[in-house]
C-alpha cells in the first residue's frame, strides 16, 4: 500500500509510535497509540490522499493532530499532543458530538475526573458552537504514569464579544474568581489587542489538576509578556525576555502570529496562578525549519537543558531537509514557576503538506 492511501490516524499513530522510541518512552507505546487513535474520532479513517477532510486549526496544513517534547531539569522527557477529534460527516457540531463521544469512553478506560468540565460544560459547550473549535484534547505520555488527559475549550464559542464573560465565570464557579482581576491587570491591558484564547482543564484527581487560561497578544513587544509573567511568583523575567529574543530574534513588535501567555492554576490557588507560560509561534520569525532548530537549541542551552531529546524527537518526525520548509517546529513554549519549569518543544506532523520556507526571515 502507498504512503497516499494511508489512513491519517494510521500516520499519525505511526509518528506518535516513532517519536516514544525516540525519547526512551518505548513501553507507553501500545498504550498511548490506542488512545491517540480513538481521539482523532472516524473522520480521520480517510486516506492521506485525500484533501483534508475538516479545517482543523491544530495545524497549519490541517492535519487534526500536533506532538510536542516537554523537556526539564533532572526529569525524563514527556511527550503530548494536543488533538481535534474529526466526525465522519465534520462540522462544529458533529466535531463537538465525536469529542463527547471519545471523552465518554475514555472516562470509563481511563479513571477520568470530570468534576471540574461538568461545572464549566454549560459554559463552553453550547449546541451551537462558534469559533475555530469547540473542544481539542491534550493527551500526555509520561515516564513510569498512565497517559494523562487535558481539554482545551473555547472562550469564543458563543462569540468573542462573550469571551471575556465565559472566564470570569468559569473561574469563579471553579473556586478562582479572586483570579479573574489578576489576569486582566497583566494580561488583558491593551483592548482589542490581548484576548482569552484557551480555557483548559486537567481530568485528573482535585490534588493535581490544573485549570488554565491562555491569552493571545497580537502586536505584542517583549515587555508586554514580561509584564503578564509577573503575575506569577517566582518566575525569572530575565530569562522569559532572553528566550523572547532568542526565538524572535528581536523584541517585538511581533506582527504574525501573536504570542501566548498561559497561567497554571493548582489546588490551593485563589487570587494569583502559581505558574506561567509563555508559547511563542517560532516558525512565524524565522526563515526556515534549519533556523528554528538552531533557535531552539540555543534556547535550550539558555536554559540549561539536555538537548540530546529534542535532536531525537526531531529525528524521529522529520521526513526532509530542515531547509525545504517551514512549520514543522512550530511552537516554543518556556514554562516558569509551578509545576515544571522547563521548555516544550511542538513538532507538526505535516501529514499534508509542508509550508515553503521564506526568502527572508521575519524577526523584528
Amino acid at each position: 500500500m502507498s504512503a497516499a492511501n494511508v489512513s491519517l490516524r494510521d500516520f499519525a499513530v505511526g509518528q506518535l509510535h516513532n517519536l516514544l522510541r525516540a525519547v526512551g518512552l518505548a513501553k507507553s507505546a501500545d498504550r498511548s497509540t490506542k488512545l491517540l487513535g480513538e481521539a482523532l474520532g472516524p473522520g480521520c479513517l480517510r486516506p492521506l490522499s485525500a484533501a483534508p477532510y475538516w479545517p482543523s486549526n491544530v495545524a497549519d496544513d490541517h492535519t487534526p493532530v500536533e506532538f510536542s517534547v516537554a523537556l526539564a531539569q533532572n526529569e525524563p522527557p514527556a511527550v503530548r499532543m494536543i488533538v481535534e477529534s474529526i466526525a465522519e460527516q465534520p462540522g462544529r457540531r458533529a466535531n463537538l458530538a465525536a469529542a463527547l463521544s471519545v471523552l465518554d469512553r475514555l472516562s470509563t478506560q481511563h479513571q477520568l475526573d470530570l468534576r471540574r468540565l461538568d461545572v464549566v460544560r454549560d459554559l463552553f459547550l453550547p449546541a451551537d458552537p462558534q469559533g475555530d473549535f469547540a473542544f481539542w484534547y491534550a493527551l500526555i505520555v509520561q515516564q513510569n504514569a498512565a497517559p494523562a488527559i487535558k481539554v482545551y475549550l473555547n472562550p469564543e464559542v458563543r462569540g468573542r464579544a462573550h469571551a471575556n464573560t465565559l472566564v470570569s465565570t468559569a473561574l469563579d464557579r471553579l473556586g478562582l474568581g479572586a483570579a479573574y482581576p489578576t489576569v486582566v491587570q497583566h494580561a488583558l491591558r491593551r483592548e482589542g489587542l490581548d484576548r482569552f484564547s484557551f480555557f483548559a482543564l486537567d481530568l485528573m484527581d482535585e490534588q493535581r489538576a490544573r485549570v488554565k487560561t491562555y491569552v493571545s497578544h497580537d502586536d505584542a513587544e517583549t515587555e508586554d509578556v514580561v509584564r503578564a509573567a509577573s503575575a506569577a511568583p517566582d518566575v525569572d523575567l530575565g530569562l522569559l525576555a532572553d528566550v523572547v529574543k532568542l526565538a524572535c530574534g528581536g523584541t517585538g513588535p511581533f506582527t504574525r502570529r501573536p504570542l501566548m501567555s498561559s497561567y497554571n492554576f493548582l489546588a490551593g490557588d485563589t487570587d494569583r496562578p502559581s505558574g506561567y507560560s509563555l508559547y511563542i509561534p517560532v516558525r512565524d520569525y524565522v526563515q526556515d525549519d534549519l533556523e528554528a532548530c538552531e533557535r531552539v537549541l540555543t534556547i535550550m542551552t539558555r536554559c540549561g537543558l539536555d538537548t540530546t531529546p529534542f535532536v531525537l524527537a526531531l529525528a524521529s518526525i522529520v521526513r526532509r531537509p530542515l531547509g525545504e520548509g517551514v512549520g514543522l517546529i512550530a511552537h516554543v513554549s518556556l514554562r516558569l514557576g509551578k509545576p515544571r519549569p522547563g521548555v516544550t518543544v511542538y513538532l507538526s506532523s505535516e501529514a499534508y503538506d509542508v509550508t515553503p520556507p521564506r526568502t527572508t526571515a521575519m524577526s523584528s
